[in-house]
C-alpha cells in the first residue's frame, strides 16, 4: 500500500468525490451544469477541482450560489420546469426534477387536486406579475406548503422576489450536488 503524508486528505475516501475529481474540466463542467445551470457558478466551482473533500466542495458550490444575481436567475430558469408539470427527457437533471417534485404530484386527494388547480391559478398569476416561472426547492413539500408560499410570494417587489429566486437555487443546487456525489 502506497505511503501517505498525513496532512494529504485521501481523496478516494468517497466515491462520488473521487468520480468528480476524475473527470476531465469539461466533463466536470457538463456534471455541475446540471446541479446548477449559472457559467459564473459552474466555472468558480469546476476552477478549483480536485476537491480535497466533499464539505470543501458543498462549501465552495455554497458561497458561489449565495453570489447569484438577478441577470443570473433567469438563465437558471430556463432550465426549470413549471412546478406541477413533468420535466422532459431522460437525463439526470429531468430525474432529479421529477423527485423534488414528487410530493406535490403524489397529493391525489379530492382536497389536494383542489389545492394544485388553485396553485396554477396563482402560478398563472405569479408568472404575469413577474414574467418567470415560480421557482421554489420543492423536495419534499406538499400542495398545500407550496400554494402558502406562491400566495405569500406574490406580495414581493420584483427585486425582493429575485433574491427569493436566487435563494431557492441555491438550495437546489445544494441538494442537487448531494445527489451528484452520491451517484458514484
Amino acid at each position: 500500500m502506497p505511503e501517505t503524508n498525513a496532512r494529504e486528505p485521501d481523496r478516494t475516501a468517497d466515491p462520488g468525490l473521487a468520480r468528480l475529481n476524475a473527470l476531465s474540466r469539461q466533463d466536470l463542467r457538463v456534471e455541475l451544469a446540471q446541479v446548477l445551470d449559472i457559467d459564473r457558478w459552474v466555472d468558480a466551482v469546476a476552477e478549483q477541482a480536485p476537491y480535497a473533500d466533499r464539505r470543501a466542495l458543498t462549501e465552495l458550490a455554497d458561497k458561489h450560489a449565495r453570489e447569484i444575481t438577478g441577470d443570473e436567475v433567469a438563465s437558471a430558469l430556463a432550465r426549470h420546469p413549471r412546478i406541477g408539470e413533468k420535466a422532459e427527457g431522460k437525463g439526470t437533471e429531468a430525474r432529479w426534477s421529477r423527485g423534488e417534485q414528487s410530493a406535490f404530484a403524489a397529493d391525489t386527494d379530492d382536497a389536494s387536486l383542489r389545492v394544485q388547480r388553485i396553485f396554477e391559478f396563482a402560478q398563472g398569476e405569479y408568472e404575469a406579475r413577474f414574467g418567470q416561472i415560480y421557482l421554489v426547492c420543492a423536495s419534499g413539500r406538499s400542495s398545500r406548503e407550496l400554494l402558502a408560499d406562491l400566495v405569500a410570494r406574490l406580495d414581493n417587489d420584483l427585486s425582493s422576489e429575485l433574491r427569493v429566486v436566487a435563494e431557492e437555487l441555491r438550495k437546489i443546487a445544494g441538494l442537487r450536488l448531494d445527489k451528484l456525489l452520491d451517484a458514484a
